[in-house]
């Protein structure tokens, strides 16, 4: 056992590390949270088409997401090794220019998969716009939401590529640029969406279209300034030149290798909870307002996992490339430490407040009893989410990510939707039925990913 004092300096690494990316997962969600307020103000059927064609647009692009991560843990490891090399001898310039030539072809080739991921969701989500009327939707809903859907479909390209200049970043331990960078676009988005949806300032009032017209330019913002500060910092200049020396299949491969399974474990996850929307809404109208509220704040804790989940991946990835192995189970227990606290606090004013949150959305009483029963299985499901979070973020800081989908997969789609829909409606648990089945699933997961860090922990240390 090591005492706090010994973890002190990893708790600060770490959070150093994660609070830019909370911020920048924040700022994400604040959008959207604005968006529909803005559009929402302006017609119901125009916040009805914005989240019909949001959904659709994220449930795919999520797998893109989720695969670009793979590029973090691979350049972090390769900036491992360049730290230790620098530290061990000045002179050793040989093996910290193979470090740096690795990096830069992640980079190029990174480029070159943000590219192919961009003609496949646009190939998927493209192929969607003739068939909107398909998906059961009110017809004035898909009016107002085809040109939306369009405009959100031509920003694919610049959003990738967004994510991929970040994730890339995180990879050799900036995080800051990307929350500076996100929350200064977003802040751009909601002034484009003044103008747009309403009208003002001599522009035509456009009302979703014009949401969609301050996304698409606020996402094309976003790659330019990742390219402008790359640019303007020498040490990362030399990543923007092409040269087609650097471009292999086998780092093509490897990328896909990594961050495919990161991609369908996130489409996974993403699908087990669309799925629990449609489940609630065959309950009732206040059971699935109630699981809307239980659900959003969840989703505001969870960007504080998210961004310790990142900072994870990113230290111990370096910790590995300085072949700290030592540092690595420090780092990882240090994040355990981290969530378990941060997420007992914030279950403990879940369900002490339980009775109090759902007022700030409704006065319907229903939905109020309904959510307050929500909210305390929410508390809960926030220990078992984090811990299932940090070990997923350590196995993919070590690149082990194959068995992890697997165990994903079983647990957030047989485990999550099978116990929560027999608790829901042969046991007649209604909506709390579905969330226990999370606590079940999100449990099991969190227990079978430690259980894999240990088992691959032993590997590496082992002689």
């Amino acid at each position: 056992m090591y005492s706090f004092r010994e973890y002190l300096p990893y708790y600060k690494r770490n959070l150093r590390v994660a609070l830019p990316v909370m911020l920048t997962q924040l700022g994400a969600s604040l959008v959207g949270f604005f968006d529909s307020i803005m559009v929402g103000h302006y017609a119901t059927v125009d916040l009805a088409a914005v989240s019909f064609a949001n959904a659709l647009f994220f449930t795919v692009m999520v797998f893109a997401m989720g695969a670009l991560m793979g590029i973090t843990p691979l350049v972090g490891i390769q900036v491992g090794h360049l730290t230790s090399q620098t530290q061990q001898s000045e002179s050793d310039l040989q093996k910290q220019s193979e470090s740096k030539a690795i990096i830069a072809s992640l980079f190029q080739n990174g480029m070159l998969f943000t590219i192919l991921l961009c003609l496949i969701m646009l190939v998927s989500l493209g192929s969607c716009i003739p068939f909107l009327d398909r998906f059961g939707q009110d017809p004035e809903v898909i009016k107002v939401a085809r040109p939306y859907y369009i405009l959100i479909v031509m920003s694919i390209i610049p959003f990738l590529f967004f994510t991929f200049f970040k994730q890339f970043l995180e990879g050799i331990g900036n995080t800051s640029v990307a929350m500076a960078i996100t929350l200064s676009m977003n802040a751009l988005n909601i002034f484009l969406n003044w103008l747009f949806i309403y009208g003002h300032w001599g522009c035509p009032e456009l009302g979703a279209t014009g949401a969609g017209i301050g996304s698409l330019i606020a996402r094309i913002g976003m790659p330019i300034c990742f390219v402008a500060v790359m640019y303007c910092r020498r040490e990362w200049k030399g990543y923007l030149q092409i040269r087609r020396s650097l471009l292999r299949w086998s780092t093509l491969k490897e990328l896909t290798k990594i961050g495919a399974p990161i991609g369908i474990q996130t489409t996974m996850e993403t699908i087990a909870f669309t799925a629990a929307f449609v489940f609630i809404g065959w309950i009732s109208k206040e059971a699935l307002a109630a699981h809307q509220i239980a659900n959003q704040i969840c989703d505001m804790t969870f960007m504080v996992i998210l961004g310790i989940g990142a900072a994870t991946t990113i230290r111990i990835s370096h910790q590995l490339g300085a072949n700290n192995l030592h540092g690595v189970r420090m780092a990882g227990n240090a994040s355990i430490h981290l969530v378990l606290l941060i997420n007992a606090v914030g279950a403990a004013l879940m369900i002490g407040l339980r009775n109090k949150i759902p007022l700030i959305f409704t006065e319907d009483t229903e939905v109020i009893a309904i959510a307050s029963k929500l909210i305390v299985l929410a508390g809960v499901l926030q220990l078992a989410d984090g811990l299932q979070v940090v070990a997923a973020s350590m196995l993919r800081g070590i690149t082990d990510v194959k068995v992890p989908m697997v165990i994903a997969m079983i647990s957030y789609t047989i485990i999550c939707l099978s116990v929560g829909l027999f608790l829901a409606f042969p046991m007649d648990m209604g909506a709390e039925g579905i969330w226990i089945g999370f606590v079940v699933g999100l449990s099991v997961a969190a227990v079978c990913l430690h259980i894999r860090f240990r088992k691959k922990y032993r590997e590496l240390i082992a002689p």
